[in-house]
Formats: C-alpha cells, sequence, structure tokens
C-alpha cells in the first residue's frame, strides 16, 4: 500500500506567507513614488493636490491656466484683506504671483503670456518644486508666502499671530473653523506665533502628505 504523503501545515501557511507578500509588491509597484525629504511619497497624493490648486486658478474651466489666473488670484487676496493693488503690500503680493508664474512658465517653455495645461503644470512643479524638496518650495514659494504673511501682520511683528492667521484662510477661501487646527499644526516650535519659515513648511507638508491644510 503506497502511503501518501502528508505535508506540514506550517509549510502551507509560509506559501500564503510568501503568495500574500509577493501581491503586496505587485500591488504598491502600481503607484509610482517621487523621492521627497528623504521619503518616498506616493506621486497619487502629489497629483491630487496639484489638481486640486491647478483648479483653483482655473476659474473658467477651461483646462488652462495663465498669468491673468495667477493675477487674479493675488486681486482676490488683495480684496479680502482690503488692501489696494497699488499699495506697497498690494505691490509686493501681485509681483511675488506674476514673478512665481513667469518662472514656471518659462521653465515650462511657454513663456510668461503663453498658457499651461494640467499636465504641463505638473510636470514644471514637480521638476522645480516638489522634487527638490524644501530649496525648491524657497526659491518658487517664499516671495509669495512672505507678502501673504505681510498683509496678516497688521502689528508689525515680523511674525502671525492666531488672529491674524484666521484672516490667511479667510483670503484663500478655506474653512475658518479650521483655522485653530490648522495653526497649532503648523507652529512647529510652538511659540504661539507663525514665520515665514514655518509657513512656507507648512506648504511643503501639505504637499508632501504630511498636513491636510492647504496655504496656498
Amino acid at each position: 500500500m503506497v502511503r501518501a504523503y502528508k505535508c506540514p501545515a506550517p509549510f502551507f501557511s509560509l506559501v500564503r506567507v510568501g503568495w500574500r507578500n509577493q501581491f503586496r509588491k505587485l500591488s504598491e509597484a502600481q503607484v509610482p513614488k517621487r523621492k521627497t525629504k528623504g521619503r518616498s511619497v506616493s506621486t497619487s497624493v502629489q497629483e491630487q493636490r496639484l489638481r486640486r490648486r491647478f483648479d483653483m486658478w482655473d476659474k473658467n474651466g477651461d483646462g488652462t491656466i495663465d498669468r491673468s489666473d495667477w493675477e487674479g488670484e493675488a486681486k482676490r487676496i488683495l480684496l479680502a484683506f482690503g488692501e489696494t493693488e497699488s499699495s506697497p503690500k498690494g505691490r509686493a503680493l501681485t509681483d511675488a504671483y506674476l514673478g512665481m508664474w513667469d518662472h514656471l512658465a518659462g521653465q515650462a517653455g511657454v513663456g510668461h503670456d503663453g498658457a499651461l495645461g494640467f499636465d504641463q503644470f505638473s510636470a514644471v512643479a514637480g521638476e522645480q518644486v516638489l522634487d527638490r524638496g524644501q530649496a525648491g518650495f524657497d526659491q518658487v514659494l517664499r516671495p509669495t508666502i512672505s507678502a501673504i504673511a505681510d498683509l496678516c501682520d497688521t502689528d508689525g511683528d515680523g511674525h502671525v499671530s492666531p488672529q491674524e492667521f484666521q484672516r490667511w484662510i479667510v483670503a484663500i477661501g478655506s474653512n475658518e473653523s479650521t483655522a485653530g487646527t490648522a495653526f497649532k499644526l503648523i507652529d512647529t516650535d510652538g511659540d504661539g506665533q507663525l514665520s515665514v519659515d514655518e509657513l512656507i513648511a507648512a506648504v511643503h507638508r501639505y504637499h508632501s502628505g504630511e498636513l491636510e491644510f492647504s496655504l496656498l
């Protein structure tokens, strides 16, 4: 009589675990990742947030953004703050927005009078900002963040208080009720006020998927 060989149960457990691990690796491989700040970040998160940002500029919904869209956002922020375009702070914000557009449009090869579709915008934002980490955010976004912080800083102390930050949230069209929670998360040194460096880092953290509050 031929005796059937009975394979030990642990063997089948190992096989099942091996297949599960292999399947997980294959699934994870479907989502490309971009190296940011020393760690991999799913590009799907960054694409979603870039798309949200793109749609905020694309007010007419034609699928492209141009210099007038960025100038329009600067005007809306100034209006929300009750600041005139001709004031020093108004000119600083407008110049910062248009400077940011001119830089990205130039790098994308369309020139400052051209227009960008989402794929073009996503590519140039990745190359000039996201892929360069904090250095990219500092170079491209610091003038705009500084100009908005200056609008908020009504007491002239060089920082943004919780009350001043609430004006920022309202000006960019975000939910005012989130201001308190956002402030605490952005205030990384816990001193009760926000510096320009903390605000720039917050925009970086948002696009890296670490923070849920969008400031720009």
